[in-house]
């Protein structure tokens, strides 16, 4: 393995308070020494040791590689209509999902896995080092297998989501369904999966469905995530933080006492708002949780129904608009918060010991990101110290 020094940057954001300014350990005219896939120093460029190799950022701003927490990457079709009729003027709700579970079970392996490489490679090119994703477009044991099998071969973060909504096929029984997500399905995927996630909200799981669900993947060694409070006030987010589950996804209708508990407990809240972009939904109020002490994580819920979107620059962007939150607190949540979120420490950082794994933007800030939205200002990416883009 051969070192390299990247030099010349405009801002570095570190994520490491002790190295720089803030909590995005800012660092102006810095450099960074990358060994293998680790970085092994960073600072100012004036006092930056050799390297092997010599790499000019020329003044642009180098930040860690975007953590996207929450992602539906494994299916088939597109909801095309639906989103023509919604912006017509017809409400979203839970059960358009049923389209793509039909696409999804009539496609083969090898197009459900080009349809994930074609978004991975989609997001890579916008900065996205890291990634979660999930099944629940199958809603069979097969297909549920299936789908976890192939996200398996592209990411460490994969979910099992057999509780996505009740299968058609189940459609009178959920009770049915439920014993079958927790049973077999759950026998059958387990082994394939790191995380367990329930939609827990009107018209897919309610709150004694949903602590089935994740006690049961609990019980199998997979560690809890929920999808709570999208589209009412309801138990998920309550219930997240009850089984200390990694994070609370969405968090859009929340009581005091929701974020009372979110700020007491481990559980980091996750906020998707290309979701809310794309159904012209309520936004998150990221002010309110940021100011009660919530650990907040950015992502971009890319799927084909309700947030079709792979860029994590775009849901900064968002955030700052129309979430409350600074472009400071956008990017670290897009960074670190994604990082918290899937309870990893190696990632989401540019500090001595953590994965080398950093975008290069063609701007002297991180600032840009939101102060330039839609523009393509990712102009490298480097994962696991090696340029990818």
């Amino acid at each position: 393995m051969s070192s390299t020094l990247i030099t010349s940057m405009g801002t570095l954001v570190t994520n490491d308070p002790a190295l720089g300014d803030g909590p995005l350990g800012l660092i102006e005219d810095a450099a960074l020494v990358i060994d293998g896939d680790t970085v092994a120093w960073a600072g100012r460029a004036a006092d930056a040791p050799d390297a092997d190799e010599r790499h000019d950022a020329g003044g642009r701003a180098v930040i860690p590689g975007f953590v996207d927490s929450h992602s539906h990457l494994v299916f088939a079709g597109d909801r095309t209509a639906e989103f023509n009729a919604r912006m017509s003027g017809r409400a979203y709700s839970a059960g358009g999902i049923r389209t793509t579970v039909a696409a999804t079970r009539a496609a083969t392996d090898d197009e459900l896995e080009a349809n994930l490489t074609r978004y991975l490679d989609e997001a890579l090119r916008q900065g996205t080092t890291t990634f979660e994703t999930k099944s629940g477009y199958g809603l069979t044991v097969a297909d549920e297998s299936r789908a976890l099998r192939i996200a398996a071969r592209h990411t460490e973060e994969v979910t099992y989501l057999g509780a996505h909504i009740v299968s058609p096929d189940f459609a009178e029984d959920p009770a049915a369904y439920v014993a079958l997500v927790t049973g077999e399905m759950l026998d059958a995927c387990a082994p394939h999966a790191r995380w367990v996630d329930v939609f827990c909200e009107k018209g897919a799981f309610d709150g004694d469905q949903a602590r089935a669900v994740l006690t049961a993947g609990m019980a199998k060694g997979l560690v809890p995530r929920v999808h709570a409070n999208q589209l009412t006030y309801g138990p998920g987010v309550q219930l997240a933080v009850e089984l200390d589950a990694a994070s609370a996804d969405h968090c859009t209708h929340l009581s005091q006492a929701d974020v009372d508990a979110l700020a007491s407990g481990n559980t980091v809240a996750t906020l998707l708002p290309g979701a809310e972009f794309s159904t012209r939904a309520e936004w998150p109020d990221a002010r309110r949780l940021l100011d009660a002490g919530v650990t907040v994580a950015l992502s971009t819920d890319c799927n084909p129904g309700s947030s079709f979107t792979s860029s994590v620059p775009f849901c900064i962007a968002l955030a700052v608009r129309d979430m409350g939150m600074t472009p400071d607190e956008a990017v670290w949540s897009a960074t670190a918060g994604g990082a918290a979120a899937l309870r990893r420490t190696d990632i989401g950082r540019l500090s001595p010991g953590a994965r080398a794994d950093l975008a290069v933007l063609d701007a002297p800030s991180h600032v840009h990101l939101a102060y330039r939205p839609g523009v393509p200002l990712v102009r490298e990416v480097w994962r696991r110290g090696a340029r990818a883009v």
